[in-house]
């Protein structure tokens, strides 16, 4: 072991027991809330240590997550005084969840968030109801599965009409499978938890969707609470810009301080400290089907997998603008919540790992499909440290002294 791992574990160790408050709620707490308002579904391994709690109400989405039972520590964001309030807001209803079912693009001429002609500011962005609160059916469940459906219609911004089936199923991998898709022979002393989404959009018109009048995508977004010690790790493929274009977008909502942000050769470091409003996005060029985080203030290691058909780099651009190229978008994203204006209160704080489809260009009765993995690891840093370089391809210590946000 060498001597810098030795040091991380130790102090791991120490701010963990120091900053317990930081994340009290269990999964049991959660849950309970949570049933409160809104009818849930949980799956749940035969000994109960793993378990994901999903929301037929909010689009099937997986609101929380467990390696340690009811009480373990719950690893989604969830935005209680929202949910609490039981009042909808206009632009978006941000009750957090590890896992939610949106669709792209976000902005430009064929954005689903403002409406034709409106300018591509705040006050004119809206998330269409069938993706933020109105609920999907249930069409089977079992103990580690639920799946869901929905058919609605959305209307672009050049004014195309779209009509879209949803077909979504939810489940909860066993430890075996989890460790397989990680490429890691299985410690002992590691608590996990995985699931995944395998989503399609059906084109239920009857036209086809082209790129002249615009494409939708399949779009993946996870919550997570921010720490001080959080820091999303995107590798990123290695090569010049000239062939492969920007190692990163980093310019959503204004550029990145420096020590917020630290892009290298064949990895992004990204602050997820929820103190600073800004994201990035990776491009299919770039991409290699995975990202994660690490909070080094409770030795939590995220890892993020997505399915990214090779070859394709058509992808939906979101950038809140008319484009030059609407299809020159993100394969991933990680966003960083924060105040949107000096002294404003931020949407949570949370950070976000997001993952898309490439453009669905479908002729009707065609379908596309993504699938979205998180898993999350929990134990001695040793153990999180290989898991990390397999994965990620940087140390645990290396994440940890990337960036250093003032």
């Amino acid at each position: 072991m060498t001597r810098e791992i030795i040091a991380t574990a130790a102090a791991c160790i120490a701010v963990s027991v120091l900053n317990q408050s930081l994340h009290a709620a269990s999964f049991a707490d959660d849950l309970a809330f949570l049933k409160r308002h809104v009818e849930l579904i949980v799956l749940s391994d035969p000994n109960g240590s793993a378990k994901v709690a999903v929301s037929p109400a909010w689009q099937g989405r997986v609101i929380t997550s467990t390696a340690g039972g009811d009480a373990g520590r719950s690893f989604g964001w969830i935005n209680r005084e929202l949910i609490a309030s039981g009042k909808l807001q206009p632009h978006i209803n941000a009750f957090g969840g590890e896992d939610r079912f949106w669709m792209g693009p976000e902005g430009g001429q064929f954005s689903i968030f403002f409406a034709k002609g409106a300018k591509f500011e705040l006050e004119n962005w809206f998330t269409p109801a069938p993706i933020d609160t109105l609920p999907f059916a249930v069409t089977s469940r079992s103990s580690a599965a639920v799946s869901f459906r929905s058919a609605f219609t959305l209307t672009n911004y050049s004014g195309t009409r779209l009509d879209v089936v949803v077909d979504r199923e939810v489940r909860l991998l066993d430890a075996a499978a989890a460790w397989e898709r990680l490429g890691v022979r299985p410690p002992t002393d590691v608590a996990i938890v995985a699931f995944e989404s395998h989503n399609s959009i059906t084109n239920a018109g009857s036209r086809p969707w082209t790129k002249d009048t615009g494409l939708l995508s399949i779009w993946i977004l996870g919550m997570f609470t921010p720490s001080p010690g959080t820091t999303i790790v995107v590798p990123i493929q290695a090569g010049p810009e000239s062939e492969l274009g920007a190692k990163v977008t980093s310019d959503y909502f204004g550029m990145v301080p420096p020590e917020r942000l630290a892009v290298k050769d064949d990895v992004i470091y990204f602050s997820g400290d929820g103190k600073f409003r800004s994201k990035i996005g990776i491009s299919p060029r770039r991409s290699k089907g995975v990202l994660g985080s690490y909070d080094a203030d409770s030795c939590v290691l995220t890892i993020v997998q997505f399915s990214q058909p090779a070859g394709l780099t058509d992808y939906v651009n979101s950038l809140w603008k008319l484009q030059d190229d609407p299809y020159g978008g993100d394969a991933a994203n990680s966003y960083n919540d924060g105040p949107p204006t000096p002294g404003a209160r931020p949407l949570g704080p949370f950070y976000e790992l997001e993952s898309s489809s490439p453009a669905a260009a479908l002729a009707p009765g065609k379908s596309l499909s993504h699938v979205h993995r998180t898993i999350h690891l929990g134990g001695p840093v040793p153990a999180l440290d290989a898991v990390a370089r397999a994965t990620l391809g940087v140390s645990i210590a290396e994440i940890e002294a990337a960036v250093k946000p003032r």
